[in-house]
């Protein structure tokens, strides 16, 4: 017991010191409990090696079999961003240190090489190895001995985890949580009013939500076929463009709710990531040269199977549509986080992004896109739940604009906190490229809620 605790033993009253004396005993053993991180991808594998750096001790929880599992589903994608914005600083002093051989900073890495030559490395290093547990699936979270309602000890208690590992169930105790899940295991559905229908869902075998390797092993699916892609971004633009490499074998089909094609091209030229502007000016030339067609402003309400393919009926500026057959749907329209599994933490989320509640303003699509969000840190992610946090592309929710960067920067500000560096937590710095069309100045011209679209699979 610590000097202050035997001070008000001695000036004290008899009740109300016996309650501090228990609260601070309650502290200090929560203390020895480790930090839980969920997800081991880029940002939760950033939040273990900042935790390492400074020797507090966590557990890092992945429900895969391998780290950056979400990733290699989309591997055979190459980032706009070069490596020197997808490696955290202190990562790299952790694998510096044991020898690593380091890509050029310069570089686009594909999908499976941030995975292959960054996230497997750092989740070998010794001082993380140890405390990963992959095949280890958080089911729910709580806080020991009291539901959501109580209030009695709430802040000293620690979390407690519900864990599913290899067919059996597991209980372990926390005393900060960093909820680094991501969002890309819940994709949205193609119906414009964001419901599941059961027509969706049954058509299932015929949609893939994500962004197919259709030059690899998705190939034969989409050879010689009818496909339509939903969605604005640069997921539905990558899309589009590796379809289009498959020649004449393929009939595409764009649908989005743009209101003009010309919102989904984004700044090209103008943007100061040179491979993200690429991609807009290479998607204008497919448009432009008739080889997509395109819908827009459209509204999906319906699908239909018919014995020539799948129906889609909407809506376009009043009027509704019912579009050729199509074989296959790719449905690149982003995607939503999962809070099941915290269902008993007390939280506080915006209504509309699902986003961390004070981070919305910052973030709302409508408002901004990456390169108008202002850095962040512990102070804006903090929930009602004290030490816990959510971070990563679900603390944005379902807004798209999440950069790799912005993760590493929120985690270093968490960790300071917790660790009881509070100034550091508060000095809150970012640096990102200027993107030339991601700022509030722009958005009558460009669309901003795509602008980030791929670099939002990141995590």
């Amino acid at each position: 017991m610590n000097n202050i605790v035997l001070k008000q033993i001695n000036v004290g009253k008899c009740c109300g010191t016996s309650t501090k004396i228990i609260e601070q005993e309650e502290k200090e053993s929560n203390k020895e409990l480790p930090i839980a991180i969920i997800g081991a991808g880029p940002v939760g594998l950033a939040a273990a090696a900042h935790l390492a750096n400074i020797g507090e001790s966590f557990i890092l929880l992945e429900s895969a079999e391998s780290v950056g599992r979400n990733i290699l589903n989309w591997g055979h994608v190459r980032l706009f961003s070069p490596w020197q914005y997808n490696i955290d600083k202190i990562a790299k002093k952790i694998l510096d240190k044991h020898g690593w051989s380091a890509p050029s900073l310069e570089q686009l890495p594909l999908g499976s090489e941030l995975v292959s030559k960054y996230l497997e490395p750092l989740a070998k290093v010794p001082e993380i190895k140890p405390f990963l547990l992959l095949n280890t699936k958080v089911v729910s979270i709580s806080k020991k001995g009291l539901d959501k309602m109580k209030n009695a000890k709430r802040e000293t208690s620690p979390f407690v985890l519900y864990l599913e590992q290899n067919g059996r169930s597991k209980r372990i105790e926390a005393r900060a949580i960093i909820d680094a899940t991501g969002t890309w295991s819940q994709p949205n559905p193609i119906n414009a009013d964001s419901i599941w229908t059961k027509e969706e869902r049954e058509l299932k075998q015929h949609i893939y939500y994500g962004i197919p390797d259709i030059n690899g092993e998705h190939k034969e699916r989409y050879k010689a076929k009818r496909v339509a892609v939903v969605g604005g971004g640069h997921s539905a633009i990558n899309t589009i463009l590796e379809l289009s490499q498959l020649n004449d074998e393929v009939e595409i089909t764009w649908i989005m709710r743009k209101k003009k094609v010309e919102n989904a091209y984004g700044g090209e030229d103008k943007d100061a990531l040179e491979a993200r502007g690429r991609l807009g000016s290479r998607i204008h030339q497919l448009v432009d040269a008739g080889q997509v067609k395109v819908y827009t402003p459209f509204l999906i309400h319906q699908l239909t199977k018919t014995k020539s393919g799948i129906e889609i009926t909407g809506e376009s500026e009043g009027n509704e549509v019912t579009l050729s057959p199509v074989d296959e749907i790719i449905a690149n329209t982003g995607s939503r986080p999962d809070f099941s599994f915290i269902r008993e933490i007390r939280l506080s989320i915006d209504t509309a992004t699902e986003s961390v509640e004070v981070l919305a303003p910052l973030i709302d699509p409508n408002l901004h896109s990456c390169g108008t969000v202002r850095p962040h840190g512990e102070k804006v992610l903090r929930q009602p739940e004290k030490d816990f946090y959510i971070v990563g592309m679900k603390s944005y929710g379902r807004a798209p604009s999440f950069l790799m960067a912005t993760g590493y920067e929120q985690v270093r500000s968490i960790v300071a906190h917790l660790s009881g560096d509070f100034e550091s937590a508060k000095k809150v710095e970012l640096e990102l490229p200027e993107t030339g069309v991601c700022s509030i100045n722009l958005t009558q011209r460009n669309s901003t809620q795509s602008c980030c679209g791929t670099e939002a699979s990141n995590c």
